[in-house]
């Protein structure tokens, strides 16, 4: 346990350098986002109060749709810096080494998820400046589950890339597989205006219970049933990524 641990911070040291040294793209990465925020959200207030939505008010309901849609999407391409890595020969020189092939996804974890959880605190700042109200405790336990989701999708994207190789593949499959769910997870409108076969099809998305529970938790609804399912789904999710992760870096080659 100590090799990986000291593996991962080595690993997550090279990486971040590297990182660091391009800080535009956490902003880059915000974009999107706060467009949301700024042109999107203002106009769920008119459907405040309409049967099916749900209370809170609208940038309540709105911003933490829109920070797991930050996990599905942002942590989605994380697969880019490893088809990078991999081109370059750095996985190859990695895998002739003693490092623990799990250390080398530890380590790009760490430095995506510090990069994610800095670019969810900045847009909650411009939350609370436009009007979002969260719980003090349920945001915090947010922020755990959107670190989970965030990094179950960077390791799905870690293999994926390892399995195509290439930046048009990864992008073209990620868009492929997620913008259906994302749709289907009621980030953008609540699934509770949805027709009822829409709902029933979103049971069986994962997402659905990540927004879910993450509306339950800025309101402060610790002991909601999507919290606990929520925790469960997308950390089973988490550790089967992983393992294909770790699973694709041990057989990675040009």
């Amino acid at each position: 346990m100590g090799k990986i641990l000291r593996d991962s911070w080595l690993m997550f040291k090279s990486q971040f350098n590297v990182s660091k040294r391009n800080p535009v793209w956490v902003f880059i990465g915000l974009f999107q986002p706060i467009c949301y925020m700024l042109l999107f959200a203002p106009l769920l207030k008119s459907l405040v109060g309409v049967p099916g939505f749900p209370p809170g008010g609208a940038y309540n309901i709105f911003t933490p749709g829109l920070m797991v849609m930050m996990a599905i999407f942002g942590a989605g391409f994380a697969g880019f810096n490893i088809i990078s890595r991999l081109r370059s020969g750095f996985i190859e020189r990695m895998r002739v080494t003693p490092v623990s092939r799990i250390a080398m996804i530890f380590g790009s974890l760490a430095v995506d998820g510090l990069l994610f959880m800095i670019q969810i605190a900045l847009l909650l700042v411009v939350g609370l400046i436009l009007g979002f109200r969260p719980s003090v405790g349920g945001m915090a336990l947010l922020a755990v589950l959107l670190f989970i989701t965030g990094m179950t999708m960077a390791c799905f994207s870690y293999a994926l890339a390892l399995l195509v190789k290439d930046e048009g593949g990864l992008a073209a499959s990620v868009n492929l597989l997620v913008l259906p769910l994302m749709l289907l997870s009621g980030i953008m409108l609540p699934l509770t205006l949805a027709p009822e076969l829409l709902r029933n099809i979103a049971k069986f998305n994962p997402f659905t219970y990540a927004v879910d529970a993450s509306r339950a938790l800025v309101a402060g609804d610790f002991g909601a049933d999507s919290v606990v399912k929520a925790f469960i789904i997308i950390g089973v999710l988490a550790i089967l990524t992983i393992y294909w992760a770790t699973r694709s870096i041990r057989q990675a080659a040009m």
